[in-house]
């Protein structure tokens, strides 16, 4: 069961990937934890998260983004070059940070030199910053419009009785995933940081019904166990956008284990529930803007600070690693700030720059890793 969850994190297709083309059921890209993934379940589709896992070049990337700025984004840009996304349907580009805003303008372009990597549905899908009611306002119309452009370009009907169930769906796969969350926090888990991980990330890339179905048979034979007596270090990664479980892998590696992160793929975006009952767009919008867990969000820095402080506690954290995508403005400036309070509150913390993915310095980090690991003992 685990080897399913691995290989959909570890590999760009997977089992849900191959069985929806064979039914001919449409795939659609996304590229932010701030776009509902209910609204193509609803349709009938399969949503699929955007990454950039398994690069090999930059040739691409760098030829329309230059080289000073976030990896993640070049990566995908790659790959689209590459024809690696053709089993797309669609594509929804939210502006989770600059980087990410301008891959729309760069995917597009690359599309005159590389013929046919641009989806016949390209949408763009503004996010705002602010949760205030202008805000809140705004993002509904989004959604709105982007049901709207969805149905026209599909000939579908995303009705509200649909997105009631899918929301339903989604929202029992979210307390799964914190039953998960919550086995981890035993002295010693029965499972590992990084399979854990791969649990996640997998999810963002499955079909849901059958993603429940695995992580609840997971779950049931995770019951009453408790992983073998280690005494390692109680560590936590934080930071910038990460789906690359060879981090995780790598950190544990060093005579630790990952008890918790707090990562864009990871299960910070599934901490709350939409609400089912009353109008499903409204319910939609309430949840995923008003849960400010990223930097891009203006103003919440005390709330996203308080909630790491509650997950140091929960899992009995021992040391928190704050790292980021070199040229990551949003996520490398925030580590600052929290090495600086979670420093003073008494919970060491490693500061970590690194290139996205399968780019990773891997000595380096090894290194500053054992050093820290060392500071803590």
């Amino acid at each position: 069961m685990m080897n399913i969850f691995m290989d959909a994190a570890a590999h760009l297709k997977n089992p849900s990937v191959l069985s929806a083309e064979k039914k001919g059921c449409k795939i659609v890209g996304y590229t932010c934890s701030f776009m509902p993934g209910e609204l193509f379940h609803a349709a009938g589709m399969l949503p699929y998260r955007m990454r950039g896992i398994d690069t090999q070049s930059m040739e691409i990337g760098d030829a329309y983004y230059g080289p000073y700025i976030c990896t993640f984004p070049k990566c995908i840009l790659q790959l689209a070059g590459e024809g690696r996304f053709s089993f797309l349907d669609g594509l929804v580009l939210t502006p989770g940070c600059d980087a990410m805003r301008r891959l729309d303008e760069c995917w597009r372009k690359a599309g005159e030199d590389y013929k046919g990597i641009v989806p016949s549905f390209f949408h763009y899908f503004d996010v705002p910053h602010k949760i205030e009611n202008h805000g809140m306002n705004w993002f509904v119309e989004e959604i709105k419009r982007l049901i709207a452009s969805v149905e026209s370009h599909f000939k579908v009907t995303i009705s509200e009785d649909a997105l009631k169930e899918s929301i339903r769906i989604y929202n029992k796969g979210r307390r799964l995933l914190q039953q998960l969350e919550q086995m981890r926090t035993v002295d010693n888990p029965p499972i590992s940081g990084t399979q854990a991980f791969a649990v996640a990330v997998a999810g963002t890339v499955m079909d849901r019904e059958g993603y429940n179905r695995l992580l609840e048979n997971l779950i049931d034979e995770l019951k009453g166990k408790t992983g073998a007596k280690n005494g390692k270090k109680r560590l936590m990664v934080v930071g910038s956008i990460s789906d690359d479980i060879s981090l995780i892998h790598l950190i544990e590696d060093c005579d630790a284990i990952v008890v918790n992160e707090n990562l864009c793929f990871g299960v910070r975006h599934e901490t709350d529930e939409v609400s089912e009952t009353g109008d499903p767009v409204n319910a939609l919008a309430q949840r995923y803007l008003a849960n400010s867990v990223c930097p891009r969000m203006f103003g919440n820095y005390k709330q996203r600070l308080s909630i790491l402080k509650e997950k140091i506690e929960t899992a009995k954290v021992d040391g928190v690693i704050l790292q980021n995508v070199r040229f990551c403005d949003l996520h490398g400036s925030e580590n600052g700030l929290f090495e600086r309070d979670l420093e003073a509150s008494g919970t060491p913390c490693l500061r970590l720059e690194r290139e996205y993915g399968p780019l990773v310095e891997t000595g380096r980090v090894e290194m500053r890793i054992d050093a820290f690991l060392e500071r803590i003992a």
